[in-house]
């Protein structure tokens, strides 16, 4: 299943790797001849994950948080403040090892392109610190001084500083700017003002919206021309229309939904109009405590509505979309993610099953055979 238009689903398939990019695809039939080979048995190939939306810099344990939300307590945005205060109080090192820990853990579960985002630190020091620790760790860094307003702050105040000091000390360590557009975090208002400043700087936007109800985050997500807005719960029809007819990527985060019983984001609805599509782990300490993407995919067949072909492509070429790493964005000597054709980067997945459908079929179950990342076997 290599996720690229011309190719296709492959049967009996062979990829060729050459100095970490991919050389050749085809029939194995047809495989030209290589110094060294490896013999999958039969088993599914499928490009690796392109996670678009995790937290990964992050000290500290909320399943007290999580057991009480399953007991019946509603999801609220200031839980953020627990996990700000553990993780101001790691040290380097030990923020390092989390974060280095998380990172193998998805590229066991055949994750090979990753972002992450700042936002547990909600100071300049310590936003600064977060980029730098993810910046050496993670292929994709973004910038979310604006995930909460912390205690005893002014909200408008606190925007002042996420667009100006903050937004300025952590610049050099990320690609990518967000905002927690939602109630309990950051207004309509404030959220232009962080996009407006991130563009300024030259940062990629990325809007948190329409997560705990309705509200602007979609639409202001595609008034700045966003990359991609993420969670999408709560759509209106002028949302869906909106994210049709723009180029912002509609991000589904299943994991999260699942563990906030919130309803599901429409992600049938989305590709039926016409919007492009990704599928992420959104992994954090609050509400979506997984890095495994072959659990999202499982989730987008079984109880969202998706096709094996549909989630897998959310979950590999949507996510290079989101990140600005599909074929047709990136600039020349970068090698695109999210598809295996020729010229790509050799992220490969391999599954321990025949086809790409047993994700699905036996959930849950530890399918990933085999990773390569940039041609080097991971797993």
């Amino acid at each position: 299943m290599t996720q690229d238009d011309d190719l296709g689903t492959i049967r009996d398939g062979a990829v060729v790797v050459e100095e970490g990019l991919i050389a050749w695809v085809g029939h194995s039939s047809e495989v030209p001849a290589a110094d060294r080979r490896t013999d999958v048995g039969g088993r599914a190939m499928l490009p690796g994950w392109v996670d678009s939306h995790t937290h990964l810099v992050f000290d500290g344990d909320r399943s007290a948080e999580f057991e009480a939300r399953m007991a019946g307590r509603p999801y609220a945005a200031g839980g953020i403040a627990v996990t700000t205060s553990a993780t101001r109080a790691a040290t380097d090192e030990r923020l390092r090892a989390l974060v280095g820990g998380r990172v193998a853990e998805a590229v066991a579960g055949g994750t090979t392109y990753l972002e992450t985002k700042t936002g547990y630190g909600l100071n300049v020091e310590q936003e600064t610190r977060s980029a730098v620790v993810a910046a050496d760790l993670v292929d994709e860094v973004t910038y979310l001084g604006a995930h909460l307003v912390p205690d005893g702050m002014d909200a408008d105040e606190y925007t002042d500083l996420v667009c100006g000091e903050m937004l300025d000390a952590v610049r050099p360590h990320v690609r990518w700017a967000d905002v927690f557009c939602e109630s309990g975090a950051f207004t309509p208002d404030q959220t232009a003002r962080v996009l407006s400043a991130a563009r300024a700087a030259g940062l990629g936007l990325r809007v948190h919206g329409n997560q705990m109800g309705p509200g602007q985050g979609v639409q202001l997500a595609v008034e700045y021309d966003a990359a991609s807005v993420d969670h999408c719960n709560f759509l209106s029809a002028g949302d869906v229309d909106a994210l049709a007819g723009s180029q912002t990527v509609a991000t589904v985060l299943p994991a999260c939904d699942l563990s906030t019983r919130a309803p599901l984001a429409p992600a049938r609805r989305l590709l039926d109009a016409g919007a492009v599509l990704a599928l992420a782990s959104n992994c954090n300490p609050g509400t979506s405590y997984t890095t495994s993407m072959n659990f999202c995919v499982a989730t987008a067949v079984l109880q969202m509505g998706l096709t094996i072909v549909e989630a897998v492509r959310a979950g590999t070429r949507g996510g290079a979309r989101a990140l600005g790493r599909d074929v047709a964005q990136v600039a020349a000597g970068v090698a695109p993610v999210g598809s295996v054709a020729v010229g790509h980067r050799a992220d490969l997945h391999v599954l321990n099953a025949p086809a790409a459908i047993h994700l699905a079929y036996r959930p849950g179950m530890p399918l990933t055979w085999g990773v390569w990342r940039q041609g080097v076997r991971m797993v």
